[in-house]
């Protein structure tokens, strides 16, 4: 067995990577390390899916492997992967389980693992249950009896959670138009009707999951269909979620693409204003780009950065005591309101700023002057060595004492694959086409 977690829990092939019987097996490790009840009363855990065909299999895995365990099963069914964070949360459950591929495709699925309070596992946790599951020690505990575990469906789960992001709105959102793509995911069980409930003109696409569509051709990956129906309808703006709805990309009326670091930045401005932005600071990841830093600069607010990955970026949230954080793919964080990565309550966020100011999403996110950037994957025979050569490391110099503080070098080596990413922002996109040129060259050459 290779390394059992990714960056967001475990994923795969569905029914070949991630088979019934892993999924079984991790729910019941994740029971038995996250579980550190005295032994006077059972585990409780949460378990939801998005509607991913291969998900009704998982779930009842999942469902065995923790009810064998001892636990409390509450079954919320279909639901964004922040409702079931939410929802581990507010119910004081010992951990939940979201089985979602997110915005892979519906060959894949996954499991998303939260400990207790709604939150997304450290490292050395992760590395506690994968010890477990590999060495087969949650196996030896077996009870019978009345020790089995008793599941049953949590009633009203999906109107808790409706309730929760609504309370995040302060005026009703009436006179705003949008169309909202649920990527025939999870947001189309609840994310429709949210924002109706907020006072919006309401027009879905994506709404119609059959199990097998999930992502397929559309939601935050495939705007085309967004913003063809934006066009279409004369709405104010589109939002996209993607399959477990815990992004959100957005899409003016006049159909041009906001991204999560515009989408960062029109909060940030508007917790700001309200006095609201814990520190003055927001957390951005590095592949943020240098357009926003300088935005936030200007607005007197420092950035906070850390390493590519929602993880990372709720790490810090919650290490220096912050409110607001996020990245380039649309994964913000309130964490005021949510413990993880919360699609809906980042369009509800977006709409309320809106409404308050009467701008459209365009004025709105033009307060962000993006630089061109550029991102060039080198295949390499081995990346960790590249990026730390020093001829590489020259060469990374050279083109920063260059560009000064008017553009950003960044070379990352990629996680999972041997290849060297290179980023280069600069004032125009012929200099940065030339310099990433330059520099993917030098990679190439010493990789």
């Amino acid at each position: 067995m290779g390394r059992l977690f990714g960056t967001d829990g475990v994923r795969g092939l569905a029914n070949a990577d991630l088979t019934p019987e892993l999924a079984l097996s991790v729910a019941r490790a994740a029971a038995g390390v996250l579980a550190d009840r005295d032994g006077t009363s059972r585990p409780v855990a949460v378990v939801g899916r998005d509607p991913r065909a291969s998900g009704e299999m998982l779930e009842a895995a999942v469902v065995a492997g923790l009810s064998s365990a001892g636990a409390e099963v509450l079954r919320v069914g279909v639901l964004p992967t922040p409702a079931l964070a939410y929802l581990t949360g507010s119910t004081g459950a010992d951990l939940g389980i979201m089985i979602s591929a997110s915005h892979n495709p519906m060959p894949d699925n996954g499991i998303k693992l939260f400990s207790r309070g709604g939150h997304k596992l450290p490292d050395a946790v992760e590395a506690a249950i994968e010890r477990t599951v590999v060495s087969g020690a949650s196996a030896a505990h077996r009870p019978t009896g009345a020790g089995i575990g008793r599941v049953r469906d949590l009633e009203d789960a999906a109107e808790d959670y409706a309730r929760h992001v609504l309370s995040t709105v302060d005026q009703p959102l009436t006179g705003l138009s949008l169309v909202v793509d649920c990527a025939h995911g999870a947001a189309a069980a609840v994310g429709p009707g949210i924002y109706r409930r907020a006072g919006a003109t309401v027009h879905a696409i994506g709404d119609a999951p059959d199990g097998w569509n999930i992502n397929d051709g559309i939601g935050s990956t495939h705007l085309d269909p967004l913003i063809a129906a934006v066009r279409e309808r004369g709405a104010d703006l589109g939002l996209a979620h993607d399959g477990d709805a815990d992004r959100c990309l957005a899409v003016t009326a006049d159909g041009q693409v906001i991204d999560g670091d515009a989408i960062l930045a029109v909060c940030a401005l508007a917790l700001h204003e309200r006095g609201a932005l814990k520190d003055d600071t927001v957390v951005a990841t590095v592949m943020s780009n240098l357009g926003f830093h300088h935005t936030m600069r200007d607005a007197g607010i420092a950035v906070h950065t850390t390493a590519v990955g929602d993880r990372y970026v709720l790490e810090a949230l919650r290490a220096g005591g912050l409110s607001l954080g996020g990245e380039q793919s649309g994964h913000l964080v309130f964490l005021d309101h949510a413990t993880t990565g919360d699609g809906l309550l980042t369009g509800l966020a977006l709409l309320s700023r809106m409404r308050a100011t009467g701008a459209s999403l365009g004025e709105l996110a033009s307060v962000l002057q993006r630089l061109p950037q550029v991102l060039i994957n080198v295949p390499v025979t081995d990346r960790l060595a590249v990026v730390e050569n020093d001829e590489v490391a020259e060469a990374v110099n050279a083109v920063e004492e260059e560009l000064g503080d008017t553009g950003r070098v960044l070379l990352r080596p990629s996680g999972t694959e041997q290849l060297v990413r290179v980023m280069v922002e600069a004032p125009t996109q012929e200099q940065a086409d030339e310099v990433a040129a330059r520099l993917a060259q030098v990679v190439s050459e010493v990789g």
